[in-house]
């Protein structure tokens, strides 16, 4: 895929990704791209060489490339100036009532091709060349080309260029808010409520216990046996009370199914530690000086339980909360429960820390341990892209809920994205 555009004495090309010949000058795009403002924290990120790393979980993907080629005095010079990712998955986008095969009529998922977009980046250098708006049609070809339905992005909320670039000039509808909780990862374990029981389970009841209960939630991937059982999935856990019957001994998911108890909830670990590293710049010496010394208490006085903050001023590794759901009036309690455990996960395994993502207004957000210095708010948007991108519409299930505002996304499916909205874009 290569598209050549005039801009003035230069030539944009537009073409896919080569990691033979490019990784180099892409990773100086990245680099030049997370320098924040002056007196601000920027996040780094480090793709450990990789940079397709955040996409190539999920069944299709691509990465491509602005290369701008000039030629002065009979030599041509080219440069790369800007990338962009796009994956396409198929996962629920609604659901309707099945009258053929069951009586009374049970729900079951309505599915579409999504796109993705992310990692969008324009060298500071060539800003206002209308550079991004190429990559972004460029890229929404290749989902047309592969039959996406929609396409979607997610940003940090107060990223203006960026919310402007998709809502203003590439047709795109604000969508949801939900709300990234981070929470660093402590010297010490997390206690875990003595009256919960949780249950590792194989990827076969995990798949089994999430069609069943989560099915025909929005975004739920059709191919989640795929994501159960690719390698960087440390596992999926279930909490139960430790007073019910199930918690006596593990016998398999067509049993739990059967007859579940009252409460229960359900969370699988990504293991993004293996993929990548943040690392925030930008702190002052004082500013670093007390997270070292948080450090140094916390090992000092372990039986304290003092919060500590983890090394963040250097590269550090991040565990992602996904396909977090349950029921029943103890669910909160019993999300809390395995928030602990995986902490505790990640402690053992030298990770950093720990993140999820939920709807705002939903009761986990209260639930679920968070630093509120590290934890912030997302804005997705959404385009269906067999229209006219001028008009921004949707007539689906999705439009309609873009429409009202309302919806509620209780599980964060974007487990291929390598919670690339932690990176800022």
């Amino acid at each position: 895929m290569v598209l050549a555009e005039n801009d003035g004495d230069a030539v944009i090309i537009i073409r896919e990704f080569n990691p033979k010949t490019d990784r180099e000058r892409v990773e100086q795009v990245e680099r030049s791209c997370e320098v924040g403002p002056s007196g601000e924290y920027s996040l780094h990120a480090d793709l450990l060489g990789d940079p397709v790393c955040r996409v190539r979980n999920s069944p299709a993907y691509l990465m491509l490339v602005a290369e701008m080629v000039l030629i002065a005095n009979g030599e041509e010079m080219r440069e790369i100036v800007g990338m962009i990712r796009g994956c396409i998955k198929t996962v629920t986008c609604g659901r309707k009532l099945c009258w053929k095969t069951n009586f009374p009529p049970q729900p079951s998922p309505v599915f579409t091709k999504l796109a993705y977009i992310l990692g969008l980046r324009v060298s500071p250098t060539h800003r206002r060349m209308k550079i991004g708006l190429k990559l972004v049609c460029r890229m929404e070809d290749w989902f047309r080309d592969n039959g996406a339905e929609y396409s979607y992005i997610a940003t940090d909320a107060t990223n203006k260029p960026s919310v402007n670039l998709f809502t203003e000039k590439c047709g795109y509808s604000k969508f949801r808010n939900p709300s990234v909780l981070v929470h660093p990862v402590f010297a010490h374990r997390l206690h875990i409520n003595q009256h919960v029981t949780i249950v590792k389970l194989s990827c076969f009841d995990a798949e089994a216990i999430y069609r069943h209960t989560f099915s025909t939630t929005e975004f739920f991937p059709r191919d989640i046996d795929s994501i159960l059982k690719n390698k960087l999935n440390l596992g999926t856990f279930l909490a139960i009370p430790k007073d019910c019957t199930h918690a006596g001994s593990w016998v398999g998911s067509e049993w739990f199914l059967s007859n579940p108890p009252d409460s229960w909830a359900i969370m699988s670990v990504w293991n993004c530690n293996d993929v990548f590293k943040l690392e925030v710049k930008g702190a002052s010496w004082l500013k670093k000086g007390f997270v070292k010394t948080t450090r140094v208490l916390d090992r000092v006085f372990p039986f304290l339980n003092l919060p500590s903050l983890p090394q963040i001023f250097n590269p550090f590794g991040l565990h992602l909360l996904y396909g977090l759901g349950g029921v029943g009036p103890l669910y909160l309690k019993l999300a809390r429960a395995l928030f602990g455990y995986a902490h505790n996960l990640a402690k053992k395994r030298k990770c950093s820390v720990v993140a999820t993502e939920v709807s705002s207004e939903d009761p986990l957000k209260s639930a679920i341990p968070h630093w509120k210095v590290l934890s912030f708010n997302d804005l997705w948007c959404i385009k269906r892209l067999d229209e006219d991108y001028s008009e921004g519409r949707h007539d689906s299930v999705w439009g309609t809920m873009a429409a009202e505002g309302g919806g509620s996304v209780v599980i964060d499916w974007k487990v291929g994205d390598d919670v690339a909205t932690l990176q800022r874009g």
